[in-house]
């Protein structure tokens, strides 16, 4: 079995899925635009969330590969991964995801925040346990980028943008009880109204409105997967991870709105509650 595929860290409801057979099981990580599985794995990911504008263009992609967690950006160390996960010689799954560290502050420890980009097994291997590997995998992500950060054994929470529950839609809802079943929990959107900034490039918001999408953060807190609230400084950590991602490609004018009504929202509770991702 990879080394990577490490049994301690998959989620509390995924754990039953280490006693299968992994042995043939190898994970591959992207390291430049130049590596051969680059543009192989962005076109299947792009087929399958591109199109529906669930994912950022292919220069965004490559761009964040460049990304070194020993140089911070405005504080923040960002490392993005872009995983491949064969069978053998075929290609079974594949993910891609960010962490985000900062060092700590007046002696907070702030977590390690991982925002989880995009996530495909492929049609032939689903059922078959390789989403709870790829809902482990950026654990490791996150060692690695605070490691490099120099904040070496800060906690993990693990961050999904997630739609918000539509019994209409079927696919909608295997996704979120998927999370759910392996032990995310929901920041309960009634206090976190979250919006994801508008994708669009700047030339395309050119006198326009910026139109923020409303999401649901799915987290969890490692370690931490049976507490039923978030302290609001941690709730500060993940909003602010996910957008010191997008600010490098977002548009100002479709950034900063965001930014400042989440800091409104984030200030008013000491706590957040954390409810089923399906609530």
């Amino acid at each position: 079995m990879d080394g990577r595929l490490r049994p301690t860290d998959l989620a509390p409801g995924d754990a039953n899925v280490a006693a299968g057979d992994w042995s043939a099981v190898s994970v591959s990580s992207v390291r430049s635009p130049a590596d051969l599985d680059f543009a192989p794995a962005f076109e299947r990911l792009w087929s399958e969330f591109g199109v529906r504008g669930e994912m950022e263009r292919r220069e965004v992609i490559a761009a964040r590969l460049a990304w070194d967690p020993a140089r911070p950006v405005e504080g923040a160390a960002l490392l993005y991964e872009l995983l491949v996960l064969r069978r053998g010689d075929q290609v079974v799954a594949m993910r891609d995801h960010t962490a985000v560290a900062r060092r700590p502050e007046r002696g907070a420890s702030p977590p390690v925040v991982v925002h989880l980009s995009h996530a495909l097994v492929e049609p032939s291997n689903r059922g078959s346990g390789l989403a709870g590997w790829l809902r482990a995998l950026p654990l490791e992500t996150a060692r690695r980028c605070a490691l490099a950060a120099g904040c070496a054994g800060s906690p993990i929470v693990l961050v999904a943008e997630m739609e918000h529950p539509d019994p209409a839609d079927p696919a909608r809802m295997i996704r979120l009880r998927s999370y759910e079943r392996a032990g995310f929990r929901k920041i309960d959107p009634a206090a976190a109204p979250y919006r994801q900034p508008d994708f669009r490039p700047p030339e395309a918001l050119a006198g326009t409105t910026p139109v923020p999408v409303p999401l649901s953060l799915v987290v969890r807190r490692v370690g931490a997967e049976s507490e039923d609230a978030m302290p609001a400084a941690e709730v500060v950590a993940v909003v602010q991870a996910i957008y010191a991602v997008y600010r490098v490609h977002v548009a100002p004018s479709a950034l900063e709105p965001v930014r400042a009504a989440a800091a409104e929202w984030t200030a008013r509770d000491a706590s957040f509650r954390l409810v089923p991702p399906t609530a």
